[in-house]
């Protein structure tokens, strides 16, 4: 849990990058394409791959 409980400001929804391999750079710009939040987990998806979900409104999507 972390230290701060302060709110931390949602990034704007980018677009998604070319193919390729996803960069640390890439992850900490990640948005809900259904909110817009920045609030994003990576899950591991049902057949191994990976999948994304929104915690602010709960929509998912890989």
């Amino acid at each position: 849990m972390p230290a701060s409980r302060e709110r931390v400001p949602d990034l704007a929804l980018v677009t998604a990058p070319s193919p390729g391999p996803v960069t640390s750079d890439d992850r900490s710009r990640l948005g809900c394409p259904s909110c817009g939040s920045s609030h994003v987990a990576q899950v591991l998806g049902d057949n191994g791959g990976v999948s994304y979900v929104c915690t602010a409104c709960g929509h998912s999507w890989s």
